[in-house]
């Protein structure tokens, strides 16, 4: 394959995956905007996961990285709120959607003022930003 056939199937997969974020977002603001509680909104957002999950492994964690940083440049480019849950609930959707199990986390702290935080695990290890440390878990779905 010569090289600009080799980067614009690139150009090409990049553009897919800008759409398939775009979309994961758009539904998951929808959800949210329903007032759906967040379990029931990662329930809709995982419907669409192949009925095998792949084993946790290296190739998965490097994949799930990927997608984590993909999903966080375009939001970023996204007017609207693209803070962490947005973030985390797109991210979810993307690996449910290649077989790759994820945990959306959601952590607080109390002092010195009260700040929630959101991030994705895959295989224990964050894919997502957990913060800068000082949030206890709250809750794993």
């Amino acid at each position: 394959m010569r090289p600009y056939q080799r980067e614009h199937l690139r150009l090409r997969e990049r553009v897919r995956l800008a759409i398939e974020i775009v979309a994961a977002y758009v539904q998951a603001r929808r959800a949210l905007r329903a007032q759906a509680p967040i379990a029931s909104v990662l329930l809709t957002l995982r419907a669409q996961a192949p009925p095998t999950v792949r084993a946790e492994d290296a190739v998965t964690l490097e994949e799930a990285y990927h997608l984590g940083n993909a999903v966080t440049r375009m939001l970023s480019l996204l007017p609207g709120d693209t803070r962490c849950l947005a973030r985390s609930l797109v991210l979810t959707r993307l690996l449910a959607r290649r077989g790759i199990r994820a945990k959306l986390v959601i952590g607080a702290r109390a002092a010195p003022d009260f700040l929630a935080h959101a991030w994705v695990e895959h295989g224990g290890r964050a894919v997502l930003s957990p913060g800068d440390g000082s949030f206890g878990r709250l809750v794993e779905l």
